[in-house]
């Protein structure tokens, strides 16, 4: 496992976010987290990413050693990469510009050397350029490099997020949502991008999603969160058959037939 969540819990005001929540994601998987709203889903996220800290006796173990108490700038460092539902792109700003900033977190000169503006830095920032092009080229974007990223498209600036992600190299990267908003056929572009990427850099891969279509159709194995427990865990067609799942999602008051039915539409 290269992240392992254990007797996770996080109070807001006396209020159980998350309640003793366990998920092991494997090194090299694609891990789905879904869930009605309000049901931890982000407060996971955020326990994970560092911008939360969870109750005493959480612990949370990633590539080998305990982050719990990790602040967010130090998780990244040590390979944890996120994206947000609200697309925190600066849209003034190149698309290449954009996907430098990402890499911020892995220059090899120091906040003098910038300031000098030495030969060192201009090497660094033409090597970093070189690198981020070749990325944007593995995803298509290539030709969009010097546009403007806030003149593309919804689903360009999606794949350009997921780039600024990827600029850091990271080893676990969470995609909060990442098809919100999209068209089914952006959806299918974006699937074959977090595949293309996830083989090609070895990567490990978690995705909050409510478009159940793109979970069932990516992920290795899903997690099912509820009013913050987990109540459901395996491969996409046995959670998706799970009575608990169903009755999470769509309520009681659903006959089985249109709930079975509603499920298969997913698939």
């Amino acid at each position: 496992m290269i992240l392992q969540v254990s007797n996770l819990t996080k109070h807001f005001g006396g209020v159980a976010a998350i309640s003793n929540v366990n998920i092991g994601v494997k090194r090299n998987s694609i891990h789905g987290i879904i869930g009605p709203n309000g049901s931890g889903k982000s407060t996971l996220f955020n326990l994970i990413s560092g911008v939360y800290r969870p109750d005493p006796g959480g612990v949370i173990v990633f590539d080998g050693q305990d982050i719990a108490s990790c602040e967010s700038h130090e998780i990244a460092r040590r390979g944890v990469a996120r994206t947000f539902q609200m697309l925190r792109i600066f849209k003034g700003m190149s698309t290449i510009e954009n996907l430098m900033i990402g890499h911020h977190s892995r220059v090899r000169y120091g906040v003098f050397s910038a300031i000098l503006g030495t030969g060192r830095v201009h090497a660094e920032e033409r090597r970093i350029r070189d690198e981020m092009m070749e990325l944007l080229a593995f995803i298509g974007l290539a030709d969009y490099a010097d546009m403007p990223a806030g003149e593309m498209s919804g689903g360009q600036q999606r794949l350009v997020a997921l780039a600024r992600a990827m600029a850091a190299r990271p080893k676990l990267l969470m995609l909060d949502e990442p098809g919100a908003g999209l068209s089914p056929p952006n959806v299918d572009i974006l699937l074959q991008t977090i595949n293309k990427l996830k083989d090609r850099f070895g990567l490990t891969v978690i995705i909050i999603e409510h478009i159940l279509k793109l979970v069932m159709d990516t992920c290795h194995v899903v997690s099912v969160l509820e009013q913050g427990q987990k109540i459901a865990e395996g491969a996409p067609n046995q959670v998706k058959d799970d009575s608990r799942v169903i009755e999470a999602y769509l309520g009681k008051e659903m006959k089985d037939a249109e709930v079975r039915a509603y499920m298969r539409s997913t698939g």
